[in-house]
């Protein structure tokens, strides 16, 4: 039996849940917030598609005035290219001869494919798979203080940028990198020492990608970048409130829950457990937020359950069968998690979407 997903006009107090609810209005005004302040700096910016995964809010975006997306898979990219979009970035080393069979045939597809690379493997794996046919544009990955992928300063990426300027079917095409929070300055050092010592071996830097959402406000502090990624802002969470990018009028998703259980006068379970909340803390001790609870906290997630404490709630405390509304410490993991996305206005279904990328593993 197929699940009975509600029909536009629907109120949310009739939706199954767990189930992710994107407010219209708060999603419309997130993309257009972001977009104004890009505009403003004349900053090109490249939504992430890891937050939504879906075609159509992607749309949004590139209506809005994005450039075009960032994806993290072959997978979620041919996905977006089934869906028209022809300007993508792979921000993810791809190796192995079934990613890269299929990277080869997305580039000769896609008007504009650009991947990145840290090292000689990546490189030489990138080359051999595309041989003689159209050349592949390739970014530099350079770790600017986030400590995960990239080369480690500006002489590692001007070398790994004349290795791929001589690989046959390769095309070097500028740098990337996801910093720190807080990193500007670093990023902006580094870009400029990185293109001067580009510049100085003969080799054009014609994209610098600089990245993220807790610095998306901030990202005109770095101009020497030609291009902004970042993802989370589409929807907001928990996390993105505490770095003070967003308010909590700006929250468009939230888990709409049922309570399931009270078995004490402090404690509420709900049916939104770890399949549906994840467990990504993100240095929160909890597991999400209750807008309409304040003073509730959900101190911990089964898979199918999570427990609230109401001891520093008020009298008004939900009863079984109540249904609540949760902002997620971290948008982005949940929409790995559920089929589709009701989505509403003024808690009326005005569409649900399928979470078309989602569960690509590669």
């Amino acid at each position: 039996m197929d699940f009975p997903w509600p029909d536009a006009g629907t109120p949310l107090s009739d939706v199954l849940t767990p189930m992710p609810v994107i407010d219209e209005d708060r999603l419309a005004a997130n993309i257009a917030r972001a977009q104004d302040y890009m505009t403003s700096h004349d900053l090109p910016f490249r939504p992430h598609i890891k937050t939504h995964k879906i075609p159509q809010v992607a749309r949004q975006q590139v209506e809005a005035g994005a450039i075009g997306i960032n994806c993290q898979k072959v997978s979620e990219a041919e996905v977006f290219a089934d869906a028209g979009f022809d300007d993508i970035l792979i921000t993810y080393n791809i190796l192995g001869p079934a990613r890269l069979a299929r990277l080869v045939a997305l580039n000769d597809r896609v008007t504009t494919l650009r991947v990145v690379a840290d090292s000689a493997v990546t490189v030489a794996g990138l080359s051999k798979a595309v041989g003689q046919g159209k050349p592949l544009r390739v970014l530099v990955e350079c770790d600017t203080g986030g400590g995960r992928c990239g080369v480690q300063g500006a002489e590692a990426a001007v070398a790994l940028a004349q290795r791929i300027a001589a690989a046959p079917g390769l095309r070097f095409d500028g740098l990337m990198t996801y910093p720190a929070i807080g990193g500007a300055a670093e990023v902006e050092a580094f870009l400029q020492d990185a293109m001067a010592r580009l510049a100085a071996v003969g080799l054009d830097c014609p994209v610098r990608s600089n990245g993220g959402s807790p610095d998306l406000f901030a990202a005109h502090l770095v101009p020497s970048a030609t291009e902004h990624r970042a993802g989370t802002y589409v929807y907001n969470d928990r996390a993105m409130l505490r770095a003070g990018e967003c308010g909590a009028q700006d929250m468009a998703m939230e888990i709409l829950a049922t309570v399931v259980s009270r078995p004490t006068a402090d404690r509420a379970v709900l049916d939104s457990g770890s399949k549906a909340l994840t467990s990504d803390l993100l240095g929160f001790e909890d597991h999400g937020t209750i807008p309409a609870l304040p003073g509730a906290r959900i101190v911990s997630l089964s898979e199918e359950h999570a427990v609230v404490d109401l001891t520093d709630c008020g009298a008004d405390r939900p009863g079984v069968g109540a249904q609540i509304r949760i902002v997620p410490n971290h948008a982005c993991v949940v929409s790995n998690l559920f089929d589709r996305m009701v989505f509403h206005r003024d808690g009326i279904v005005t569409r649900v979407l399928p979470v078309a990328a989602r569960g690509t593993v590669w």
